[in-house]
């Protein structure tokens, strides 16, 4: 399913899930952003997994406007794939969320494959003051809230991108998801190979025992057999354990501040280039190499940087 003896490692580098009061290491402005993607590239990951927030307050922002100093400052260090979010944060409309994909045409971008509860509420248990008036109840809200991606929603999101010849990160929080995938492959609006993220840990999700993880992948071997490539991330402090039994499985990698924000047991990480070096020595320690960007590319039948539209 992968390249033989290499491991894609991709780095998701700010997400909506964790607020700026969490870590003084998260990036929040756009040139935090550019230069913690830049530093995590250099370090070893071939896709940049990207969002934006307002430079002001940290909140999620998913204006295509608010993409272009980002898209624009990376692509001028680094030849990384990136990849720009359309799952934005769990209350936005998919219209919003596909918006920076649609204008900036790049090579991938993430679509979420169901709808799902995503529960972010167990963190006021572990975060108690905030500086910003709208990460409590954002936070909060989380109890009474479905993260939407209806069957019409994914069907509007491959339609809106499909001119761009851009390709998708398909990430599947439960193993329902993966069917989801399958119909629309059937219906041939997907077309291998497939890029299946298998998200394991977030609360509505499935979990992050290593059953969970082989449940995941075989259901994946028997829908798409070789017609897929298979990453993986853990969320929170099961970051990297998920990584390394992936890894050993012949899977690909991705690490970052929007998964987990943690370096070690009770260690906030103090970059994205720290979990991208920990993952990356993983995968050398497994015997294997990491995947430059040109071998992701080819891996994932990509249409290459120069004909992205920024």
């Amino acid at each position: 399913m992968t390249m033989r003896n290499k491991v894609i490692i991709t780095c998701a580098v700010t997400g909506s899930i964790h607020t700026p009061s969490m870590s003084p290491h998260l990036p929040v402005t756009a040139s935090e952003i550019v230069d913690s993607a830049v530093e995590a590239a250099h370090a070893g990951a071939a896709i940049l997994h990207l969002h934006a927030r307002d430079p002001e307050t940290g909140r999620p922002d998913q204006r295509p406007e608010a993409f272009v100093p980002i898209v624009q400052g990376i692509k001028q260090q680094t030849g990384a794939v990136l990849n720009l979010t359309s799952g934005g944060a769990p209350t936005m409309t998919i219209a919003e969320r596909i918006a920076p994909a649609m204008t900036l045409k790049p090579e991938l971008a993430s679509l979420n494959m169901g709808s799902i509860n995503f529960g972010l509420f167990p963190m006021l248990e572990r975060f108690k003051s905030f500086r910003h008036d709208w990460e409590e109840p954002y936070l909060a809200g989380s109890r009474d809230l479905i993260f939407r991606n209806t069957f019409a929603d994914i069907e509007y999101a491959l339609q809106c991108c499909a001119d761009n010849r851009t390709r998708f990160e398909f990430e599947c929080y439960d193993i329902g998801h993966l069917y989801n995938l399958a119909h629309f492959a059937d219906r041939r609006l997907v077309e291998p190979p497939f890029f299946v993220q298998s998200v394991f840990g977030i609360l509505g999700g499935i979990g992050t025992h290593p059953e969970d993880l082989q449940h995941m992948k075989r259901t994946a071997d028997r829908l798409f057999g070789q017609d897929y490539r298979w990453s993986v991330l853990g969320a929170g402090s099961s970051q990297m354990r998920v990584a390394a039994m992936a890894a050993a499985q012949g899977g690909n990698v991705r690490v970052g501040l929007e998964d987990s924000l943690w370096g070690g047991p009770g260690r906030l990480a103090t970059s994205n280039r720290e979990q991208v070096e920990t993952v990356r020595g993983i995968v050398e320690g497994l015997g294997l190499e990491i995947a430059t960007p040109a071998e992701a590319r080819a891996a994932l039948a990509l249409k290459g940087a120069d004909q992205v539209g920024f």
